[in-house]
């Protein structure tokens, strides 16, 4: 007599759910991740603007012209880790990632750089000087930078119709 074998103890194929428990779990992980980095970046953030704070007060009888430029430059550094927090929660919400918040902190960091740039280059004023030459190249390329981006930005994300606009199904009713 034939032995059938024991149906019990057969493998049975594995489970649509057993086989989304682990992806489940690398989801749950990722959101953890984002949340913990963007967490991060706030308190970075805060430091950053607290210690702008202080730095201020205490280098104002140094100089107002600098101590306002390196306000600026920690302010604005605040403002890209602001934006890279605010990208890291749409990633993480809409499951997608867009140009458009780097394209912002890109920008962002140029403008902080012209700063910069600006500031160090007030003592020299020979015009034929290197440092200057070099300082005005480096200019022209962030504003072709931040141009660029800020047109890239407006491609990515095209006009939305508004009320006041006139659109070809709607014709104006002024006479």
């Amino acid at each position: 007599m034939k032995h059938l074998p024991n149906v019990s103890t057969l493998e049975a194929p594995m489970s649509a759910d057993s086989l989304k428990r682990p992806a489940r779990g690398l989801q749950q992980m990722e959101h953890v991740l984002y949340q913990v980095a963007a967490y991060l970046l706030v308190l970075a953030a805060v430091a950053l603007l607290v210690t702008a704070v202080v730095e201020l007060v205490t280098t104002w009888r140094e100089g107002v012209d600098g101590a306002i430029v390196r306000l600026l430059d920690r302010v604005l550094l605040a403002l890209m880790l602001a934006e890279i927090t605010y990208t890291l929660r749409q990633a993480e919400r809409t499951r997608t990632l867009s140009v458009t918040p780097f394209l912002v902190i890109g920008i962002i960091a140029a403008v902080r750089r012209m700063l910069i740039v600006t500031a160090e280059s007030v003592g020299h004023t020979d015009l034929n000087s290197s440092v200057f030459m070099g300082g005005l190249l480096e200019l022209g390329v962030l504003a072709v930078i931040i141009l660029v981006f800020t047109l890239a930005g407006r491609w990515q994300t095209p006009d939305k119709p508004t009320s006041d606009k006139l659109t070809p199904d709607k014709p104006s009713t002024e006479g």
